[in-house]
This record gives structure tokens, C-alpha cells and sequence, in this order.
């Protein structure tokens, strides 16, 4: 395909996967008539790797990602989904990199078409193709759109709530094609900035607790958040999930999620771990390992009912190890989030952006304080081991 043609979807069900050197984040929009999202659950990536007829795929550092449209499924009032890509590496631009998205059949995997975006250059995101409805007929056309402040910058044009410092609204840098067939009539100027998101961001170390009445809460290395909502502390069943994928082209890679119990002199109480999926009387559980970080959303969860932990538990540290010995400079896309239990609500999120060549990490603790609710703190501490019980004194000494 070159720069804005289009096709007739042949097949009900499509994969749009998108190669590169390098390796690429991959992510859909699904857009009504307006070009905007109805909300942020229209944004389909990595870590929110399902929506209403797409799906994001993880090629697990092996193959492209990709997104996969089921036309049968995309909600009335959906009318274009927008496939982006953006590199992997904070600050890496498109230039000497040259992506190519492939347009296949979901079910057989049979290529429907191809594009290969011409001429990039500082560009550190893409609209590289669109999947849209005219007519009663579904088609495909070859974009190559690309923009100067990355993913969040295409997010925020299409109408995504990015929890980031503000920014100024996405300013393509190269114009958009011609289509052989006219699209529907375009937006005359980048959207506007969005209106101040409803969760705001967290404040800067050093600035006081915060807790969760205002909705989710996304953490950055050493702040906490009081885990209190509406002036009482949660004393329900949380899940810590923790995800990760290999880095790209890399090889599985075995890590493994744990929770250390602590006592109030910092005393070891029991490790939840794979080998040990249950302790404190059920309190805490294990999902069970994971082998390989492949697909998207979480790989391990470990449950903690705060309410039925014993008194003598006022310490909770979360590690990740990498069994197989290979580096977290191997490892993409690492984070953890605390959510609620019984609804799944996300509450905190933390994202380790940065790593270290070492084979462990303290991910967050649980501290209890005396009035009863629970604190958690992003950690992101790296230590050499490649096991659980390695990680019992760093942590004690981290609470």
C-alpha cells in the first residue's frame, strides 16, 4: 500500500502487526465519528490489553505486536480504529527505523496488504494505518501520520486522558496523506488540550500522603499512598498484579513475583512465592508462576485479604527475581498495580521506567500503621538474587 490507499476488508476478523528493528509499543484507538475515544477504555495497549472488538497482542519480544480488530464485535458508534506505534525507547525517534505493518487475515494469518511508512525521520509516534467503516463496508488505509511528543501526544489528540505533567496537544510533523477515497470531513486543527484529568497526579516526593478518594493513584519511586477511601481504611481484599515482557528479540524470560511478611520488629514471617502459593493461614495467595512474561495484562497476582492478615503481620514487601539469571536490562514493560479484590478496580499503579543490571527488585511494601490502615510505596530497589529468599534481608531492611 502506499500513503493513503485503501482496501476492502476481505475477512470479518483482521491482525494489524507492526516489525521494526527496534522493537515498537503497538496500540488501538477505537474513534467515533468525531475522531475521539467515548472514554479512556477505548485506548488498547499493553497494559489494557482488551476493549469492545480489538484486542492488543504481545509477540513477547520474539514478534511484532499487534492489534486484532473483530468487525463483528467493534460497538455501534465505533467508526475508525486507528492502529499506532511508537518506539520502545524513552526518546527514540523513527529515524533508520523503518516499520512496516502488515494487514492480515485473524483467522488463517493470510496477508491481506502491507505499508511501510516513507521519509521519517524525528517523529517518536505513528498513526501508521486505520481500520475504518464506510458505507456499510469495512476497509483499510495506509496513514503514516507521525508525531513529535510520542504516544501520549497521539493518546491526547484522540481525546485519552494521559496522567502525565501537562502537555502541549500533538503536533503531527508530517501531513497527512491524501486518500484515494475521501475519509469523513477532517478536524481543521489538533484537539485541544484535554480538560484536567479526573485523577490527578500524584505530588512530588516530599509533599504530603495521598490517598485514594480521588480515584486511581500512579506512583512514582518512593511516594506512598495511604490505602484510605472515604475516611476508612481498606480492609478488604486487594491483588497486587505484576507484569512484564521480555526485551525485544529476547529470550523467555522466568521471573518471579513474591510477597515477604514482616513483623513489627522486622522479623520474617513467611514468603509467598510460587513454590508456596499460600501463608498466614490463606491470607495471602499466589496465582502460580509464570514462565515467560508472554501476553499483555498481568503475569502474576498475588491476593491479600488485609482484613484476615494476623495482627503480627505489619510488613508486606513485593519482589520480583529473575530465576533464569537473565538482567532486568533484558526485561520491558515492568510495573506493578494494587487493585481492589472484589470489583478488580485498578487503585495504584507503578511503572519501573528505569532499570539496573541486577536480578532481583523490591517492587512496593505494605506497611500497617498504628491507627490500621495500610500505606503502600513504590520501591524499584534492584538487588543480586535470583530467588526469594535472597530478597528476605534487603526488604526487612527497606521497611
Amino acid at each position: 500500500m502506499t500513503p493513503g490507499s485503501n482496501i476492502p476488508l476481505s475477512a470479518a476478523r483482521v491482525t494489524v502487526d507492526v516489525t521494526a528493528p527496534e522493537r515498537l509499543d503497538v496500540s488501538g484507538l477505537l474513534l467515533t465519528a468525531d475522531g475521539k475515544v467515548r472514554s479512556d477504555d477505548d485506548f488498547i495497549f499493553y497494559n489494557q490489553p482488551s476493549g469492545a472488538g480489538v484486542t492488543y497482542r504481545s509477540g513477547g519480544g520474539g514478534a511484532p505486536d499487534a492489534i486484532v480488530v473483530d468487525t463483528t464485535a467493534v460497538p455501534p458508534g465505533i467508526e475508525k480504529i486507528v492502529v499506532t506505534a511508537s518506539p520502545d525507547a524513552a526518546g527514540q525517534t523513527f529515524r533508520g527505523i523503518e516499520p512496516t505493518a502488515t494487514i492480515r487475515n485473524a483467522d488463517d494469518n493470510s496477508v491481506l496488504a502491507s505499508f511501510t511508512p516513507p521519509q521519517l525521520g524525528d517523529e517518536t509516534a505513528l498513526v501508521i494505518v486505520e481500520v475504518y467503516l464506510r458505507n456499510g463496508q469495512w476497509k483499510a488505509r495506509a496513514v503514516g501520520q507521525g508525531y513529535s511528543n510520542g504516544l501520549a501526544g497521539i493518546a491526547t489528540d484522540f481525546g485519552v486522558t494521559v496522567e502525565e505533567p501537562a502537555a502541549a496537544p500533538a503536533q503531527p510533523m508530517t501531513p497527512p496523506p491524501a486518500p484515494v477515497q475521501p475519509p469523513a470531513p477532517p478536524r481543521s486543527a489538533p484537539a485541544a488540550p484535554p480538560a484536567a484529568p479526573a485523577t490527578p497526579p500524584p505530588p512530588a516526593p516530599g509533599a504530603g500522603k495521598i490517598n485514594l478518594d480521588k480515584g486511581r493513584v500512579s506512583l512514582q519511586k518512593n511516594q506512598t499512598v495511604s490505602l484510605i477511601k472515604g475516611g476508612r481504611p481498606l480492609l478488604s481484599s486487594v491483588k497486587m498484579g505484576l507484569g512484564w515482557e521480555p526485551a525485544y528479540r529476547g529470550k523467555d524470560i522466568d521471573l518471579d513475583a513474591s510477597v515477604i511478611a514482616y513483623g513489627p520488629q522486622r522479623n520474617h514471617i513467611d514468603s509467598c512465592y510460587f513454590g508456596k502459593l499460600q501463608i498466614v493461614g490463606g491470607a495471602i495467595r499466589h496465582s502460580g508462576d509464570n514462565l515467560t512474561g508472554e501476553g499483555g495484562g498481568d503475569d502474576e497476582v498475588i491476593t491479600v485479604d488485609l482484613g484476615r492478615l494476623p495482627q503480627e503481620v505489619t510488613g508486606l514487601v513485593f519482589t520480583v527475581n529473575s530465576f533464569s539469571g537473565q538482567k532486568f536490562t533484558e526485561v520491558a514493560k515492568a510495573y506493578c498495580r494494587l487493585l481492589d479484590g472484589t470489583t478488580g478496580e485498578e487503585l495504584v499503579r507503578f511503572d519501573l521506567t528505569g532499570a539496573e543490571p541486577q536480578t532481583g527488585v523490591l517492587m512496593a511494601k505494605l506497611i500497617r500503621q498504628f491507627s490500621g490502615e495500610w500505606d503502600m510505596t513504590a520501591m524499584g530497589d534492584f538487588v543480586k538474587s535470583r530467588t526469594v529468599r535472597g530478597m528476605v534481608k534487603p526488604a526487612a531492611q527497606a521497611l
